[in-house]
């Protein structure tokens, strides 16, 4: 079987979400996020449709607060980052079924409790009617970009870190993710942003997740998070990842055409920079739902860009800074299901 994982952009069936639970991490850190999170399911829900996982007994609260294209589905879990304990949906080439990838999930190297979120991506899988892919691949949602056509960013600080695939080799990381979603070249980031590197804030951040540092918008294009200020230390970290997306090939032997979007102004809590970045939106059909941050100029010039590179779409706002606080955005607590009833021709290309 040869499996391969779709463009982000493609029609979707619907998009994955949960609800954090109440008295959860989340609402302890900021419990505007949990609004947050329900702002970004009615975004996603005006475009195609989203089921929304929710603690049982916040069932009938909740479907208060969504709107229509909202579903809810009572389910077990610990946390709201379905883009990471979710699985990763993909296509069998060899029938044009849906499967989901399960990769094995241990909460961003075991900081958060995660036994209940370890069994989502077989839950969602089951509740999808997609077949379940097994990985023994410590890996989230999260820390992969791809383009449709082979390629995928990753970073060496996620998929190597010693308390995700301790003793990993990049070889054996490329070999599985050929294997689950068809990577044929894989593109490796040195690092990712100060802020998510678990330094500054412990026990919030990924290490290193790719979707807030850059993003395909079609193959041979990709934006990247742009930190200009040359005393902030993510002007280093992304001249560094620029060069390498510079030195690179893609799946087709095409050099990328990079587009900064920059970043918006530091917010700070309890001494420490947020990094807050616009590289991390969700695509919907015909839609593309954004992070915003409050910044008035960072956030027109975000939305300015991603709309010229999607003509065809209309752009949505969220505020994320809530969401950001716990350590994420829109795109992390997302998780897109392709729609392969619609032919390949016709479930969305990339903005021209």
């Amino acid at each position: 079987m040869t499996y391969r994982m779709l463009a982000e952009w493609e029609r979707h069936a619907r998009t994955w979400m949960a609800l954090p639970p109440p008295g959860g991490y989340v609402e302890k850190v900021d419990p505007k996020a949990l609004d947050a999170w329900i702002a970004t399911a009615n975004a996603v829900g005006e475009f195609e449709p989203v089921s929304l996982l929710v603690n049982e007994a916040e069932t009938d609260r909740v479907a208060s607060l969504v709107g229509p294209g909202v579903d809810l589905l009572s389910a077990d879990f610990d946390d709201g980052w379905l883009r990471d304990s979710g699985p990763t949906f993909v296509v069998d080439d060899a029938d044009g079924s849906l499967a989901a990838v399960h990769w094995v999930f241990n909460a961003w190297g075991s900081i958060q409790d995660h036994a209940r979120d370890a069994q989502l991506g077989a839950f969602v899988a089951n509740h999808a009617g997609a077949s379940v892919l097994a990985s023994p691949m410590v890996n989230e949602g999260g820390g992969i970009c791809v383009d449709g056509e082979g390629t995928v960013i990753v970073t060496e600080t996620v998929q190597l870190h010693d308390r995700r695939n301790p003793g990993w080799s990049k070889r054996q990381v490329e070999d599985e993710l050929a294997r689950t979603i068809g990577a044929t070249t894989v593109i490796w980031l040195k690092r990712g942003l100060m802020g998510d590197m678990q330094q500054f804030r412990p026990g919030v951040g990924t290490n290193g997740h790719v979707d807030v540092l850059a993003a395909f918008v079609r193959p041979g294009v990709v934006v990247v998070h742009g930190q200009p200020d040359p005393h902030h230390y993510d002007h280093e970290v992304m001249a560094e990842n620029v060069r390498r997306l510079r030195a690179a090939r893609d799946a087709k032997g095409r050099a990328l055409d990079i587009i900064a979007i920059d970043a918006p102004k530091d917010t700070v809590v309890d001494g420490v920079s947020i990094d807050h970045s616009y590289i991390n939106y969700a695509y919907a059909n015909d839609g593309l739902v954004m992070s915003t941050f409050g910044d008035p100029k960072a956030d027109v010039n975000a939305a300015q860009i991603l709309q010229e590179l999607h003509p065809e779409r209309r752009i949505s706002r969220v505020d994320a800074e809530p969401i950001f606080r716990n350590g994420g955005g829109v795109h992390c607590i997302t998780q897109q299901e392709p729609d392969l009833a619609v032919p390949a021709s016709l479930r969305g290309v990339a903005s021209r």
